[in-house]
């Protein structure tokens, strides 16, 4: 629905306060005795008030309000998440990242970016159809939000990628690196099993590259480029499944 414009606006206002001073009037000339013409304006413009603000608000400001909120909300629906899985999207993610490696450093602890591709998705998507494919990643990305916290952010980045942001690990560096590997690794495990569609099982995996940092001043884009490395490192790999790269 759109939000209403200006011109209904005014248009509705001019509508309510015209009826309602037409009313008015009707009724004041009807009145049997005589009033001060001083007075007459002050109860027509009191009447005037009082009857016409409830109106205007029922019929004017409160759609205008609730239909510029659900505007609102779409927009930033649009910006900021992925239409089919509802994870958040790049944009989103990069400014999640943003503020989570200037927290780190801040609280000295240890954070990691999670990049996870799908293997053994194509095949899927290519013999049983694109709605078929865009399943299994609405069922990954309910997999993956179950899994986590709410603290942490998961999202989409396109494709079948996957990304999730990981806060507070640790504050020491091997400790944060077993904790990030055992995430990796239940989320493997959460990904690997087997999905039921439309009586067919079927069955995707994953490549997670793992990428950690800490207390140092790094980029977005080194955290990325060292998760992106690492999960191609994984995909590469024949006896492994998650790959991380080492603290920066």
């Amino acid at each position: 629905m759109a939000v209403l414009s200006v011109g209904k606006v005014v248009f509705r206002i001019a509508i309510v306060i015209a009826i309602v001073e037409l009313i008015i009037m009707l009724v004041l000339s009807n009145y049997p005795y005589d009033i001060d013409s001083g007075i007459l304006a002050i109860l027509d413009a009191a009447l005037l008030v009082s009857i016409a603000s409830p109106l205007i608000y029922i019929w004017v400001v409160k759609p205008y309000v609730h239909e510029r909120d659900n505007a609102l909300e779409k927009v930033t629906l649009q910006a900021h998440y992925d239409p089919l899985t509802q994870l958040a999207n790049r944009r989103l993610i990069n400014q999640n990242l943003n503020i989570l490696l200037a927290r780190c450093i801040r609280r000295e602890f240890f954070g990691a970016v999670l990049l996870i591709d799908l293997d053994k998705f194509k095949p899927i998507n290519d013999n049983y159809g694109h709605d078929a494919g865009d399943a299994i990643l609405v069922e990954i990305a309910r997999r993956l939000s179950s899994a986590m916290r709410e603290e942490d952010v998961i999202g989409r980045i396109g494709g079948d990628e996957f990304v999730v942001l990981i806060d507070q690990l640790d504050d020491d560096e091997q400790l944060a690196i077993k904790k990030a590997i055992l995430i990796a690794d239940k989320l493997h495990s959460i990904i690997s099993a087997p999905l039921d569609l439309e009586g067919k099982t079927l069955q995707v995996e994953s490549s997670i590259g793992i990428s950690i940092f800490g207390m140092k001043n790094v980029t977005r884009d080194m955290v990325f480029k060292r998760a992106d490395i690492a999960m191609y490192q994984a995909k590469k790999a024949p006896d492994k499944h998650v790959v991380y790269s080492d603290p920066i």
